[in-house]
């Protein structure tokens, strides 16, 4: 789920053009690689059986259940559990609503008092001064249930709500986006995430304007040449790089990176995807595609493209086989490029029958995603046993942020997906969505699976450490083969000598952490999970 740019939304051409100017910071802050006291020696699970629990891991088990009824403690728990990283996030839609509001009265701008939307000043008639929250408690309480899920009464349906809220608070968030993004990573940072890969929509005006120049041409080879001829696919890369370093300099100025005082944020490590609005005409859909993956094949701050908006829209349900066609040809001119893709957002009810067959298996077989995003209607899909194998044979995550789920498609529990993926061998991350939207953070998230599926606590370990093994991190993996299936066996470099080992690690396991981004932030989170389980 992502931003809702509905027919209602008065985007200026200078909101969209910002609204994807951030490149993300590669701050990679090693935890220093000296070995934790001793815990217990991590032995090696035997492949296709459960791993043996270190005795460091069975205390803290024991701990978890001794306090499974205590709300408090369990809040704590979760708090500080290491939680690796969040790979399914769209950074307007996970901001805290409060700061929105702040950002809107510092920006001088109006709230329309009929349908609570933010828009430009001078504040005419039927509006007021954004400000006027500052002083009014009741036109404050009034705007963050307008522009987020806060008190939306739980037994109706919050689809339309949830997607309204981005209308209403659109014309804040395109004015500061580095300092949303620093307001996001200290959230994640307090969380002990260790990473973030957030969505944006890169250079939309210049790829508005070259869609529109170009126009559609059904023969998609063609059409890719068309964009590039005369490198005018590489002007738009560019004005997106040149917004990537704008963001980032507002991002360390409000973070206060490499000052003596910087905030936590500056620990995360963040990259960017770059989102693309999926209900858009066709030559708009395949411009902003190439330009996210020829961006991502050329600044390692962009990792990977996505197709948003809401899935279900006739215009999105209309051009979805058509765009899983232009992925898999771009996938050939970008092979170096991530894909991950909103797919099976969808439930009995909000479509046609027909249209909950095929999503998740086209995005999977068709379009080549490595991830897919929420995946919620699985098992209404024709053959969804064999998707399921295909996701676990080629380890495709899901991407699972269980309360956006619930607030838009009303779906929980036993009826969610979560353990059919999990006995399928798919490998399953947890992710927020829209946290500022739905009021939640990624504690809640992982509290949420551990009291509704009866979690263990080596579960939600491994839960968090696949949330780093699938992001889109460059580099070796701290680990071998595949994890979901045989377990978390550290690579031979390193194998005896993970934090809580009491080994120091060898001269090779130090380098593939130095040369390894992926590898570098899995041992800063193993760190964590020693300090955590003492």
């Amino acid at each position: 789920m992502t931003t809702y740019h509905g027919p209602r939304a008065a985007h200026s051409s200078r909101r969209t053009a910002l609204s994807a100017g951030l490149g993300a910071l590669s701050l990679l802050c090693l935890a220093s690689l000296s070995a934790a006291p001793p815990a217990a020696a991590h032995e090696e699970a035997v492949p296709g059986a459960p791993r043996p629990r270190t005795a460091a891991e069975a205390r803290t088990a024991a701990y978890l259940e001794s306090i499974r009824n205590d709300p408090r403690l369990l809040r704590g728990f979760f708090r500080h559990l290491p939680k690796g990283g969040d790979l399914h996030n769209h950074l307007s839609g996970a901001v805290r609503t409060e700061y929105l509001i702040e950002l809107a009265a510092e920006d001088g701008l109006c709230i329309d008092t009929a349908t609570l939307t933010a828009v430009v000043p001078p504040c005419g008639p039927g509006t007021r001064p954004a400000s006027d929250a500052r002083t009014d408690h009741d036109f404050y309480e009034a705007i963050v249930r307008a522009w987020s899920m806060q008190d939306f009464p739980p037994d109706q349906n919050g689809h339309d709500h949830f997607f309204d809220t981005f209308n209403k608070f659109g014309e804040v968030p395109w004015r500061h986006r580095g300092k949303l993004l620093a307001q996001v990573a200290d959230t994640d940072a307090a969380q002990n995430q260790f990473y973030l890969e957030t969505m944006i929509t890169p250079a939309s005006d210049g790829a508005r304007q070259l869609a529109a120049e170009v126009g559609w041409d059904p023969d998609l080879a063609a059409l890719h040449a068309k964009l590039v001829a005369g490198g005018r696919l590489d002007k738009v890369v560019a004005d997106a790089r040149k917004e990537a370093d704008d963001g980032d300099a507002e991002f360390r100025t409000a973070a206060r990176c490499g000052t003596s005082r910087p905030r936590p944020g500056c620990a995360l490590t963040v990259r960017w995807i770059s989102q693309v609005n999926r209900g858009s005409a066709p030559e708009r859909v395949f411009t902003q595609l190439a330009l996210g993956m020829r961006l991502a094949e050329r600044d390692p701050r962009f990792v990977a493209v996505n197709l948003v908006q809401p899935e279900d829209w006739d215009s999105s349900l209309a051009g979805y086989s058509l765009q899983m066609r232009m992925l898999n040809y771009l996938r050939t001119v970008y092979p170096k490029a991530h894909v991950t893709l909103h797919a099976g957002e969808l439930w009995p009810g909000l479509v046609k029958p027909q249209d909950l067959k095929f999503h998740i298996a086209e995005a999977v077989n068709v379009a080549g995603t490595e991830r897919v995003g929420h995946g919620v209607d699985l098992v209404h899909e024709d053959g969804w046993q064999q998707t399921a194998r295909t996701m676990a044979a080629r380890q495709i995550a899901v991407e699972v942020p269980f309360t956006s789920n619930a607030q838009i498609l009303g779906v929980r529990g036993a009826e969610h997906p979560f353990n059919t993926y999990r006995s399928y061998g798919v490998p399953v991350v947890l992710a927020t969505d829209d946290p500022g939207v739905s009021r939640i953070d990624i504690t809640h998230e992982y509290q949420y699976a551990a009291q509704t599926y009866g979690l263990t606590y080596p579960e939600l370990k491994d839960l968090a450490r696949a949330s780093l093994e699938y992001a889109f991190l460059p580099g070796r993996s701290l680990w071998r083969g595949n994890p979901t299936r045989d377990g978390y066996r550290p690579a031979t470099a390193c194998a005896g000598q993970l934090p809580g080992s009491g080994r120091t690690p060898t001269a090779e396991c130090r380098r593939l952490i130095t040369d390894s981004a992926k590898a570098a932030v899995q041992w800063r989170q193993e760190t964590a999970f020693a300090s955590f389980e003492r």
